[in-house]
């Protein structure tokens, strides 16, 4: 199904982002479910990244090590990739009980675009993705992404908090979410967002299944940092993990 979306895409793209666990919806049964990084999906995503010359993002269930990972795969277009695991784990669903945090972002870069790349509860969390600026005026990245499987009864917190991370960091921020009913009866709306550096938003979408394509103006962004320079004077900091 993603594949056909993909293959019916009609405008140059460079980034399809798909959501979280996209491949089994969101599970607490990675024993079942879990792939290794030469397993079926991660073959997809190269596949579909070499053929469609486009680089894939979305996060699946790894197991590495004797753990589980829900790890989203940046696939590029030569079939390299990076890969973050995701820091936050939902214990309210006890994620944490069956999958093992990160530690370490991912900041990609494509067409002179610094890109961080999160999953879902991440959200939650400002200071994982804060830019780290400490008195500088240059931004550590352009644009945060966050995929997820984000439940209909939490849409108010997702939607305030993804236009607070672009107001917060001037960036855009990208929520790419789930819709549908999953297996435990749960809704999602989705809501998926695009939101501005000043946080209005450039696209939104509730209820349905949407393929969108947006092409983002770094000019206007920078145009804002310089307008309101206020990274330099954030609080210098560091993450201790």
């Amino acid at each position: 199904m993603v594949e056909r979306k993909i293959n019916a895409l009609q405008e140059p793209t460079h980034v399809v982002i798909l959501p979280e666990m996209f491949s089994t919806g969101f599970t607490m049964k990675p024993a079942a479910l879990a792939e290794t990084m030469d397993g079926e999906t991660v073959q997809w995503m190269k596949r579909m990244a070499i053929q469609k010359k486009i680089i894939v993002t979305g996060s699946i269930i790894i197991q590495e090590g004797g753990q589980f990972f829900n790890r989203l795969i940046w696939m590029q277009p030569d079939g390299n990739y990076g890969y973050y695991d995701k820091r936050h784990l939902f214990a309210y669903a006890e994620e944490d009980r069956y999958f093992s945090a990160g530690s370490q972002r991912l900041i990609a870069s494509v067409n002179g675009w610094r890109i961080n790349l999160l999953i879902c509860y991440d959200l939650r969390f400002p200071v994982w993705s804060r830019q780290a600026a400490n008195g500088s005026e240059e931004a550590e990245y352009d644009m945060l992404v966050y995929v997820a499987n984000w439940p209909e009864r939490r849409s108010t917190a997702w939607k305030t908090l993804l236009k607070a991370r672009a107001i917060e960091n001037q960036c855009y921020v990208i929520g790419v979410n789930r819709v549908g009913k999953d297996g435990n009866d749960l809704n999602y709306t989705g809501d998926s967002m695009v939101v501005d550096a000043m946080g209005e938003v450039l696209y939104e979408k509730a209820h349905e299944e949407d393929v969108f394509t947006i092409t983002l103006d770094k000019e206007s962004l920078q145009a804002i940092r310089n307008k309101i320079p206020f990274l330099k004077d954030a609080d210098d900091f560091r993450i201790m993990i």
